[in-house]
């Protein structure tokens, strides 16, 4: 967890990588009721052109959402996540996420976001967050 008072701007955050086994890649699928058939039947997939089944796009916001707040602890509110997609991130790569914090001020944070896989840059974000100061959040 981090103080809100011990950031810095230029601070990285811990990576963290992330698997994308089928398993994983159908479920978020669901769990966000994403059920276009690319995202869990690679025989259509495929025929669409892609190389496999691939992560979407509401997975990829809550992810980036889970490696902000897991390093800035359970006070950060996010406020704001720009996300922009690039390369896919097909069934059985490893999505790894990087950050950085670029500005602090007003109360504000906001953090520089790259995830990469094998094939390049998958996801690049911007995320705005705060801090609560009410309620019993250990």
């Amino acid at each position: 967890m981090t103080l809100s008072t011990d950031i810095a701007v230029g601070e990285q955050l811990p990576e963290l990588s992330i698997h994308g086994s089928p398993t994983f890649i159908v479920s978020t699928a669901l769990a966000t009721r994403d059920f276009q058939d690319v995202h869990h039947d690679r025989d259509l997939a495929q025929q669409r052109g892609s190389k496999d089944i691939f992560v979407n796009i509401l997975t990829d916001t809550g992810l980036v959402q889970r490696f902000v707040t897991d390093w800035a602890g359970p006070r950060a509110v996010i406020t704001s996540i720009k996300l922009r997609l690039g390369a896919p991130w097909y069934a059985y790569d490893t999505l790894t996420l990087r950050g950085t914090v670029t500005s602090y001020e007003d109360g504000l944070v906001a953090v520089a976001v790259v995830g990469k896989n094998s094939l390049g840059d998958h996801v690049t974000a911007q995320v705005t967050l705060t801090f609560t100061t009410s309620g019993d959040v250990e």
